[in-house]
């Protein structure tokens, strides 16, 4: 196949079966020959921050000198972005060869979805590679997740655990930690983010306790800030200086996650140094986690999605001060706009609301009439990113200080993302 012929073919399938469940993802890893069994798996579920995380992390293993492979969904920019080696996502080619060689063995597996499809690509295409360590994330929850065939992972790691996919997952935060905590495996090591909610918390260390697993949490009171800002944050942690170039407080925790994660590695076999730590998260790059994509007047790009995402991301804009900002706003019709929008837009001068390009996505309208009741100045261009971006872009140029804050999917923050970096010549 094509690389176009090959993606036409991943599309065919259904996203998500109607039935959830392992059997056929571990069927058409048997006839692959069990991938996830020959190799080194740290595995990382959660609801915000596990991009992060596994960006972290992959980042220092392959400071480390180790053939690291990474798996993340969604992506923002490009499909291939999912599969990545060594920081480099998945050639067209490879891509191509990789699903040409499964598709005898995919077709026989009924009822295969395109996440399962996906995800035994990227196990067998890091195999093929001959990858050292992978670092995988979870698609959706845990306990059923097309990921969750790795039996005996290095380390499990639970990022930020808060309420999203209720209708899949349950309706409190303690049946929503049950599902990510499926990852966690007999005998293993558990790695938890730091702030937890306490019924979160209590359920991770329920499992931990059931499992047999040794629950590490990394210490956020031996945290000392030398900086927090517009270009990231620095800090000391248990001796290390450490420079994250990934904004916001939340990111903070996310990066002492990683950097544990990294040290309970290299408990299990791996030589990790603090210095190679402190130039992976140096090093890391992640789109659409407040980004800054333009500086005069300055764009930043965040996929704050749900209520959680959105409660980062009003704690993180005191890092902008007193920048008057103009918001572009795009969300999908099952997640809270209501919440997001109670929260954010009291702090912002205008809201500019737009349709991502997903059959699930809110129109620009509707979410400009829900807007209307939390800010003076709400407009809606619907699909028209190109224009919505240069009205924000305008009224951010003629203020003092002025920036632009683009929010919500990431279905609508991949397209603009473009937007932004052709209007700046970048």
């Amino acid at each position: 196949m094509t690389f176009e012929q090959t993606m036409q073919y991943i599309h065919s399938f259904e996203r998500f079966g109607s039935r959830p469940g392992l059997e056929r993802i571990e069927r058409l890893l048997e006839l692959l020959g069990r991938p996830q069994d020959k190799l080194k798996i740290i595995h990382v579920a959660g609801t915000n921050g596990k991009g992060s995380i596994t960006a972290m992390t992959a980042s220092i293993l392959k400071t480390a000198g180790y053939k690291t492979g990474m798996y993340i969904s969604p992506f923002v920019l490009d499909f291939r972005e999912r599969i990545q080696l060594n920081g480099e996502m998945i050639t067209k080619q490879q891509l191509a060869d990789t699903m040409t060689r499964l598709r005898p063995m995919i077709e026989q597996v009924a009822g295969i979805t395109e996440f399962e499809v996906i995800t035994a690509a990227a196990l067998d295409f890091f195999v093929q590679e001959s990858c050292d360590v992978v670092v995988l994330e979870v698609g959706l929850g845990g306990r059923f997740d097309a990921t969750n065939v790795v039996n005996n992972p290095l380390v499990s790691v639970i990022a930020s655990i808060g309420l999203d996919h209720m209708d899949i997952l349950g309706d409190t935060l303690e049946k929503i930690a049950f599902e990510k905590c499926g990852i966690i495996k007999p005998g293993g090591v558990t790695v938890c983010y730091p702030k937890q909610s306490v019924e979160a918390l209590t359920v991770i260390m329920e499992q931990c306790a059931i499992k047999g697993n040794r629950l590490v949490l990394p210490n956020e009171n031996s945290v000392e800030k030398i900086t927090c800002g517009e270009d990231g944050s620095e800090i000391v942690y248990e001796g290390m200086c450490l420079t994250i170039p990934l904004l916001g407080q939340h990111q903070i925790s996310n990066a002492i996650t990683a950097a544990q994660t990294a040290k309970e590695a290299a408990k299990q076999g791996l030589s990790i140094t603090d210095e190679e730590i402190f130039k992976g998260i140096a090093d890391v790059r992640f789109p659409a986690r407040l980004e800054v994509l333009c500086r005069e007047p300055l764009v930043v790009l965040d996929g704050a999605h749900n209520p959680d995402g959105a409660q980062a991301l009003e704690r993180c804009l005191s890092i902008f001060g007193d920048r008057p900002i103009t918001a572009v706003m795009g969300v999908l019709k099952d997640k809270d706009s209501e919440a997001e929008l109670a929260l954010l837009a009291p702090h912002f001068q205008r809201i500019i609301a737009v349709t991502p390009q997903n059959p699930r996505a809110l129109s620009g309208e509707e979410l400009a009439l829900r807007a209307s009741k939390y800010c003076k100045e709400v407009v809606s261009y619907g699909e028209n990113f190109p224009f919505a971006f240069q009205r924000a872009y305008e009224a951010a140029s003629a203020e003092k200080r002025g920036m632009v804050l683009i929010f919500g999917s990431l279905y609508m923050a991949g397209e603009m993302r473009r937007v932004v970096l052709e209007f700046c010549g970048k």
